[in-house]
């Protein structure tokens, strides 16, 4: 083979690996808007880490992490979805909630789970609310993206809410409405594995 043929087709290699590397890259990256990040114990990571700059939100927060994985909302829509109907407590009537259950948004973001570990759920109001991973296991929580058939809007629920069905809740069923959501923030945007 000639010199420059060799060349050539050397490159041509590289080109190619640098191309299918940027193609999976971008294949792990959220296309659309980002709504969900989650950051901590996770191993399958999509973005490097906080920028103050780009992450107001986060870096005002006091969000901290290295690397992350976010979610748009048609990666949140392709895990299976759950439906739950709990009574909420803001008309005091039941309402379909239907989105992926938040362990397997965690799955898919690598968490490495324990009973013990503890999950912090942000909402872009500031409000936090802690939970360890045996209650979001046994209460079925979900990341609710649709209210009654429908989207939930950013300045409502939304876009994305961490809830459970607390009517079917054993722990929570027999508390009055306003003391059984609690550790349900809406306009989630952020949790933390630790």
């Amino acid at each position: 083979m000639k010199k420059r043929q060799f060349l050539g087709a050397a490159m041509a290699g590289g080109m190619a690996s640098a191309l299918c590397a940027t193609a999976a890259t971008a294949a792990k990256t959220a296309a659309g808007p980002v709504l969900l990040t989650v950051s901590g114990a996770i191993g399958k990571p999509n973005r490097g880490p906080l920028d103050p700059v780009r992450d107001q939100m986060m870096f005002k927060h006091k969000v901290q992490f290295a690397q992350a994985r976010a979610f748009d909302f048609a990666a949140l829509t392709a895990l299976p979805a759950v439906t739950i109907a709990p009574t909420l407590e803001y008309d005091a009537r039941p309402h379909t909630l239907r989105g992926p259950l938040l362990l397997d948004v965690l799955a898919a973001a690598g968490a490495r789970l324990a009973a013990g570990d503890q999950l912090l759920l942000r909402a872009v109001d500031g409000y936090a609310a802690a939970v360890t991973v045996a209650q979001v296991r046994a209460r079925r929580y979900i990341v609710a993206t649709h209210l009654d058939g429908a989207t939930m809007a950013l300045g409502g629920l939304g876009p994305l809410w961490a809830i459970y069905d607390a009517d079917r809740a054993p722990d929570m069923a027999g508390k009055p409405l306003p003391e059984r959501f609690a550790t349900c923030p809406w306009a989630l945007y952020h949790i933390t594995v630790a």
